[in-house]
């Protein structure tokens, strides 16, 4: 339990690790480290009812301000991996990320303007100048304005569904690969570097090219802005989708496309997290694309209309679990990792 680690034993290891190191953790920051218990964002998306994770994550946010920007165009009508769906979802990344950038931080910390940040109408003004026929540099696109509302891959993530239909969407990380690099001797586990996740000086990049303002800057006893997305979906009062990631800032861009992959066009499941992605994170201003992911004809055309590119061989790894309208569960194992498995009893 919480003494067992943070005051106990395993504490003791953690701070003789610190002091061989000249590391800063004592036994009284363990002792004062208290979980934070906070309500998930929620928000609809034609008739699925989403639940996902607040801040100090962005996840949640990204991934509601994406579905409500996109639930009113036609991208079943355009078709999977179309240049108009591709192009559309692109440029609302963009927008969403640059608003990561400035609003999203530790809520104890900082006033994320939540309410704000999920008004459809502000949604709505943040697409005002999107052209379907041409990029948006991001250079020229900012954050929102508004008045504030009276919220790698050595990341884990599991979903969970048992027989009484009870659901579990959970998401952990050591940040980067192996963490800090230090093994906690006696204890037998890696000490995280999620200090990357701050934004260490304004406008500056970290490891995963995200920039951020003072909503993430470095203060003692806050939570650092994360991406992870661990997301239930309901539909019709009923539980449908389970689904989160690792992957660093491509996991909210992954677990939106899976959603829009089953919901809109009509993917199954495990189709749905094997299909190719793309990504667009507002800074750099380039759409990461995994190899083979997008046809030629549809590169040539977002190619035309202003769009770069840059290609990589993976991003974040989809563990999803689906409850089929007969009751039985559909899961998919993400072929990204070849250690990823599903299993049912």
């Amino acid at each position: 339990g919480f003494d067992g680690f943070y005051r106990g034993r395993t504490a003791d290891l953690i701070v003789a690790e610190m002091e061989r190191g000249g590391g800063l953790i004592t036994h009284e920051d363990l002792a004062d480290y208290r979980a934070a218990w906070r309500p998930p964002v929620e928000g609809d998306y034609k008739d699925y009812h989403i639940i996902s994770m607040p801040p100090p994550s962005s996840g949640g946010v990204a991934l509601l301000q994406l579905l409500t920007i996109l639930e009113n165009y036609p991208l079943a009508q355009w078709g999977f991996h179309s240049a108009d769906a591709v192009h559309l979802m692109v440029e609302a990344e963009r927008r969403v990320y640059a608003d990561r950038a400035q609003h999203l931080g530790d809520m104890d910390f900082y006033p994320v303007p939540l309410d704000s940040l999920l008004d459809p109408n502000y949604l709505h003004l943040r697409m005002a100048d999107f052209n379907p026929g041409k990029a948006t540099p991001s250079d020229t696109v900012a954050a929102g304005r508004f008045q504030l509302a009276v919220e790698s891959f050595e990341t884990t993530h599991t979903s969970v569904v048992d027989p009484q239909g009870n659901a579990v969407s959970v998401t952990t990380t050591l940040n980067l690969n192996y963490g800090s690099k230090v093994v906690v001797q006696g204890a037998g586990f890696f000490l995280n570097d999620e200090m990357d996740d701050f934004s260490a000086k304004p406008g500056t990049p970290n490891y995963f090219g995200l920039v951020g303002a003072e909503a993430n800057a470095i203060q003692p006893g806050k939570r650092m802005l994360s991406s992870m997305t661990p997301t239930i979906v309901e539909k019709d009062g009923r539980l449908f989708l389970v689904l989160g990631a690792p992957g660093g800032s491509t996991i909210i861009t992954a677990v939106l496309q899976v959603f829009l992959n089953v919901v809109e066009f009509g993917l199954p499941l495990p189709e749905a997290v094997e299909a190719g992605r793309f990504h667009h994170q507002w800074l750099p201003d380039e759409i990461r694309v995994e190899r083979d992911a997008l046809p030629d004809s549809v590169l040539q055309e977002l190619r035309r209309r202003g769009h770069s590119f840059r290609e990589v061989n993976r991003m974040a790894v989809i563990k999803a679990i689906q409850v089929r309208e007969d009751g039985r569960l559909w899961g998919a194992a993400d072929p990204r990792n070849p250690d990823d498995h599903c299993e049912g009893r």
